[in-house]
């Protein structure tokens, strides 16, 4: 019986390994998660506003400016220029708007 050698077997498998994950980079299956893909960009707080009750806020604003995009309330950040996201709930539901609506 001839005694294999295993150089060529373990060469073959490193180069099988190295060529699908650089094809399936390549044809875009392949995401490398980023800092940035997983940044929790503010936290947001409800202020129930009750008529007869009063509320305080900041005079200052937030670091942050909302726009309605397809009836998806989207978040611009203004010290981070080309930061956007979309504000969520608790359950990662989108927060609705309606663009030039509004109740009065």
């Amino acid at each position: 019986m001839q005694d294999v050698n295993p150089i060529p077997l373990i060469l073959t498998a490193i180069a099988t390994v190295c060529a699908t994950v650089a094809a399936l980079g390549y044809y875009g299956y392949l995401h490398f998660a980023k800092e940035e893909d997983a940044l929790l960009l503010a936290d947001f707080t409800m202020l129930k506003t009750v008529p007869g009750e009063d509320y305080r806020i900041s005079l200052k604003p937030a670091d942050q400016v909302g726009q309605c995009v397809d009836g998806v309330l989207v978040l611009f950040d203004l010290k981070q220029r080309g930061l956007t996201g979309v504000l969520v709930d608790n359950k990662k539901r989108a927060v609705r708007c309606n663009a030039g609506e509004t109740e009065e």
